[in-house]
């Protein structure tokens, strides 16, 4: 539609796209031009923002041209007419083109259209996923002058939740010590201390504000450290360690900056990916093993390990790759490995004759009963326990909400990372648990808003190709990665502007198409478990050798004070391969 008017008396002329819509406006119109050309020009220049056209001070159209434009005009009675000739040549062009494009439609090959239509489906899905945010809630100013007022007594931890501040993370420096990659990192309670532990065997405590390290030491552990934590209200005394060798160690660290000692509170019959601290507690965690066991240990006892539960579906046994305490309730602990099964468990309540002792059970309805074998390798409660975030190897990252019934379905998802190579974590960031955090295959760390599932950050974090940990501060907005390099990378928001997220669509979409091809070839599994039978072979071959030699018998780390050890199942129950924490350094 337009609206053509007279440029001689200097008025602007509105072109195609005009708001005029009925005779009574069009009056109306009319008469706003003979009662004022300010007023007019004001209106037109209302219209042209609105419709998008451009059409500048210096830009006029006459009638002429404004004619020559469209066919089709509106008469001095505002009544909207057409051109029947014009529509007829209009309408039989159209035809003869749609005919055209059917026919070129109908002679292309199927894989050409399958392509085609596979890629505006991949088209649509990132557009769906990098979709536009509204405008923030929190703002700086006005939260610097709340709080200069009196008025505002949390303004870091405000800001530490603030969407603004996650927009700004950008790398500070790298804290470079390991000759391995780096698997597991943990801040102190106080934030002052981070430590780092690393497939060379040795654990790292950082002061990571001035970049030294404050103590270095050798593990005890006899293959990759998977996890080195600070037990809370310890006075960082104590580091509690896990390994793919299967066993828990404690270290004991001394004022002097020097660990006294390291040893063997617990024995798994397969790698020990995770611990579970208990919040407040120095003398008691929980830790999961591949070989289905949960132990709980206790530091003031004799005997530290006692068997808490041997996690089954029925009764084949179920290997584990993570563990959480509920922070609200520590009697409860959720736990998840190789099946797509998230387990919540409440220690006053396990009872393994009925349903295996589960308290209840989460898992997003698509992948039960799935062809893809799904597997967890972490989840972690948010702050206050309410909700439970897992993430699932090459598969998505869900969010359940811990009250809600057994066997309820995911209330969030959150999409665009890879998570195939490694036993890959995943985090709550933010003091209210705001956002979601992960690394990913394609190396870099990816950021979500919890509330929106939108990718709020996106962080080269590996030049390896991988980022596996990812550790917030407690108390600062402050993030600590690391992956197959063999250094910590620190973060924190100090980019002058908010990132523009430059080449995220072409990130996503690559990882997409990976996994789907994956998903479409299965042929890599018999090798995957040709590669653990030799391995499972050759270990016991090993074992063997060394019972028959005496002059390899166990060494001084294996005589530790503590011989806590899993005694319920034999090397021969373990089920499949081990997946892999950290790729050959």
């Amino acid at each position: 539609m337009s609206d053509t008017g007279s440029s001689t008396d200097g008025k602007t002329d509105l072109p195609n796209g005009s708001l005029s819509s009925s005779p009574e406006e069009m009056s109306g119109a009319t008469e706003g031009r003979e009662t004022s050309s300010g007023v007019e020009v004001e209106a037109s220049d209302l219209s042209l923002s609105l419709t998008g056209d451009e059409v500048g001070p210096n830009r006029t159209y006459t009638e002429s041209s404004a004619e020559e434009k469209d066919s089709d005009s509106m008469d001095d009675t505002g009544h909207y007419s057409i051109n029947e000739a014009n529509r007829t040549y209009n309408l039989s062009h159209s035809e003869e083109e749609e005919e055209e494009e059917e026919e070129e439609e109908e002679a292309r090959p199927n894989c050409e259209r399958d392509s085609s239509d596979d890629d505006r489906a991949l088209e649509d899905w990132v557009a769906a996923e990098t979709t536009a945010l509204p405008r923030p809630g929190w703002r700086a100013v006005q939260a610097l002058r709340a709080r200069e007022l009196g008025a505002s007594r949390r303004f870091v931890r405000e800001a530490c939740g603030a969407r603004v501040f996650v927009q700004r993370l950008r790398l500070q420096h790298g804290l470079e010590r390991h000759a391995g990659c780096v698997n597991t990192l943990h801040f102190n309670q106080r934030g002052s201390w981070l430590a780092s532990g690393s497939d060379d065997l040795k654990v790292v405590v950082w002061d990571w504000v001035r970049r030294r390290p404050v103590l270095e030491f050798e593990s005890g552990h006899k293959s990759n450290v998977f996890q080195a934590k600070f037990l809370p209200n310890s006075g960082d005394s104590t580091l509690a360690m896990c390994a793919r060798d299967g066993q828990v160690r404690i270290a004991e660290l001394s004022a002097t900056q020097c660990c006294k000692t390291t040893k063997r509170v617990a024995q798994h019959k397969g790698a020990s990916h995770k611990l579970a601290l208990e919040p407040d507690s120095p003398c008691t965690f929980l830790s999961a093993g591949e070989d289905a066991v949960v132990f709980t240990i206790d530091l003031r006892q004799d005997r530290p390990a006692s068997k808490l539960v041997v996690t089954k579906e029925k009764d084949k046994k179920v290997g584990l790759y993570t563990i959480f305490v509920n922070p609200a309730n520590t009697h409860q602990f959720a736990v998840g490995g190789r099946d797509e099964y998230v387990r919540v468990y409440d220690q006053r309540k396990i009872d393994e004759k009925e349903n295996n002792g589960v308290l209840k059970k989460f898992c997003p309805h698509h992948l039960v009963n799935s062809e893809s074998k799904a597997n967890i390798t972490c989840l972690v409660y948010s702050h206050d326990g309410s909700e439970l975030l897992a993430s699932y190897n090459d598969e998505d990252i869900y969010l359940f909400d811990t009250a809600h019934s057994d066997g309820a379905e995911y209330v969030r998802r959150y999409k665009g990372h890879r998570n195939n190579a490694t036993v890959k974590g995943v985090n709550f960031y933010g003091p209210k648990s705001e956002f979601v955090v992960s690394g990913s295959d394609c190396g870099h760390v990816f950021l979500w808003e919890k509330s929106s599932s939108q990718i709020l950050q996106f962080m080269e974090g590996d030049k390896g190709g991988v980022v596996n940990c990812l550790e917030p501060h407690p108390h600062l907005p402050v993030l600590a990665t690391s992956g197959l390099d063999h250094d910590v990378k620190i973060w924190a928001p100090t980019a002058e502007t908010p990132a523009e997220l430059t080449g995220l669509k072409e990130v996503i979409k690559k990882n997409k198409r990976e996994r789907d091809e994956d998903s479409l070839h299965h042929t890599d599994m018999y090798e995957s478990h040709l590669l653990w039978f030799l391995m499972h072979h050759f270990r016991q071959r090993r074992h063997h050798r060394r019972r028959r030699d005496p002059g390899t018998g166990t060494t001084d780390s294996d005589s530790d004070d503590s011989p806590s050890s899993s005694d319920t199942s034999d090397d021969d129950d373990e089920e499949g391969p081990d997946r892999v924490q950290c790729m050959p350094s």
